[in-house]
């Protein structure tokens, strides 16, 4: 890939704890890996850099965009969800997978166009659909969703303790037409100290985002998905930007990774439970200082990742 694209790419979309992904790849390679948030294809070009031929990339994203990224690269790219990763992935190939990676949440390039929605700072249209499958939009959330549904996404995808109290002024301001308008109504409803800590309108986006893609079902179809379809011996590593994501990865490896359950002094197992995956990261991987430095979204970014030991 010439310099120009990289460039594209990495404007499009800089990934996070890179050299990490790599180095918890490497002990599955030769193999094939699913990158199956493709996003700007950071995490597949670095890996095909350092893999080279030894390595068969399948990429999947949900938004057509990510289509334009993937220029020369040598990869499989499938525009789909990957809460759909074992029908996406065994639509191409039959062959044994090495490796599964996750880059949760929406990319920079997204935040970044307007036209998408996904800003707080910038006007645009209330969409927020991350590709064309989702069967909603952040306009029907906000201009018709009652108090209470909007009051409940907000306080359980955004974590936000105000939440009745955004949704009210949501509804009061209807009809909403614009980004713009939306954040200024949220920014209106909170107490000036809120207004000075943060953007008041980023976990109410969030939540909304959220609920529009249907973002933490498919983290939790996903994942479970990923660990039943590599091979023994594979891994799947995942990255999350808010403890939502992380707290759903961090309880499905730590299901798998369960083996008997039977009370110590029992002489013989009679559950029959065994660990499927071996746990590689007891504590989660952060990005450093340094990368922080040159890239700000990797100060949320949250790394877990296991090893398959049995089917």
């Amino acid at each position: 890939m010439n310099q120009d694209r990289d460039s594209e790419a990495a404007a499009y979309h800089r990934p996070v704890l890179v050299e990490e992904v790599v180095e918890l790849m490497a002990p599955v390679i030769p193999g094939v890996v699913v990158d199956a948030t493709f996003g700007g294809g950071g995490h597949t070009r670095r890996m095909l850099d350092e893999f080279g031929d030894e390595v068969t990339v399948i990429a999947i994203d949900r938004d057509p965009d990510a289509l334009a990224n993937l220029g020369e690269l040598n990869a499989t790219l499938i525009e789909a969800n990957f809460a759909d990763i074992d029908e996406a992935v065994t639509s191409v190939t039959d062959q044994p997978i090495s490796g599964v990676l996750f880059d949760f949440g929406v990319s920079s390039h997204q935040l970044d166009e307007a036209g998408r929605g996904f800003s707080y700072r910038r006007e645009g249209p209330l969409d927020m659909r991350m590709g064309p499958d989702a069967n909603l939009d952040a306009n029907v959330v906000v201009n018709e969703w009652s108090v209470e549904d909007i009051a409940r996404i907000i306080r359980e995808h955004g974590e936000e303790p105000m939440a009745r109290r955004i949704a009210r002024a949501i509804v009061a301001a209807r009809p909403i037409d614009s980004t713009a308008t939306l954040s200024t109504v949220i920014a209106d409803a909170m107490p000036a100290a809120r207004r000075r800590a943060g953007h008041p309108a980023r976990r109410t986006f969030q939540a909304i985002r959220i609920a529009v893609n249907e973002e933490l079902v498919a983290v939790a179809d996903g994942v479970s998905k990923a660990v039943d379809l590599v091979r023994t011996g594979g891994r799947v590593v995942a990255i999350s930007y808010h403890s939502l994501e992380d707290r759903i990865v961090k309880r499905e490896f730590v299901r798998r990774a369960k083996g008997c359950t039977c009370p110590p002094d029992l002489p013989v197992c009679g559950c029959g439970n065994t660990a499927e995956v071996r746990i590689l990261t007891r504590k989660p991987i952060r990005a450093g200082a340094e990368e922080i430095e040159t890239n700000n979204r990797a100060r949320s970014a949250t790394l877990r990742a296991v090893e398959k030991v049995a089917s």
